[in-house]
């Protein structure tokens, strides 16, 4: 089968089951980010100096697959999503995040020092980590503006685990700028 479809050609796309929507819904908008913001993961771990970096990455990208699982299921069958992708992101990805944001912040070089610039320090994963923390937020706004519609998802861990992600995407930048070059 060819990846061609040609069935978005039309302005629509798939969600899970079968159901089509407009390429501008709010639902695929917020789809959409969190998959780009998945694609910036994947650079940060090309470009990280750090095996921690590339664990906390590689863990979120699997975070992300129930993630966008959940979005892409359309109202009415969460039931059936249920049924056949028991992963879900509950608060115990949320606490990992906490975790990290604790002992990232234990170290003196993550601690904020003003404004940070991102690639100022020369760092192309720290520059990633920047990035990919702009794609969350933005991801976040999205599903704040999805919450505000009748197809909103009722996964109450969506939204805080992608607060939660910005903020270790921060200091994951920071971490990487005072890393040193191997």
């Amino acid at each position: 089968m060819s990846i061609a479809t040609r069935r978005g050609d039309t302005g629509e796309t798939d969600l899970l089951f079968g159901t089509r929507l407009s390429k501008c819904h709010p639902r695929v908008h917020a789809l959409g980010e969190v998959d780009e913001l998945n694609a910036a993961l994947g650079l940060i771990r090309v470009f990280s100096r750090t095996p921690e970096t590339v664990e906390i990455c590689a863990t979120v990208q699997q975070h992300l697959i129930p993630f966008m699982g959940q979005i892409a299921t359309p109202p009415g069958q969460e039931t059936r999503y249920a049924a056949t992708h028991p992963r879900v992101l509950t608060q115990t990805e949320i606490a990992w995040l906490d975790a990290w944001v604790s002992r990232l912040e234990s170290d003196p070089a993550c601690q904020p020092h003003g404004w940070s610039l991102p690639g100022a320090a020369g760092s192309i994963a720290a520059a990633h980590a920047d990035l990919a923390r702009t794609i969350a937020r933005r991801a976040e706004r999205s599903l704040v503006a999805l919450a505000a519609t009748a197809d909103a998802i009722p996964n109450p861990h969506l939204q805080p685990y992608l607060n939660r992600l910005s903020d270790v995407l921060w200091l994951l930048a920071r971490h990487e700028e005072a890393s040193p070059t191997p």
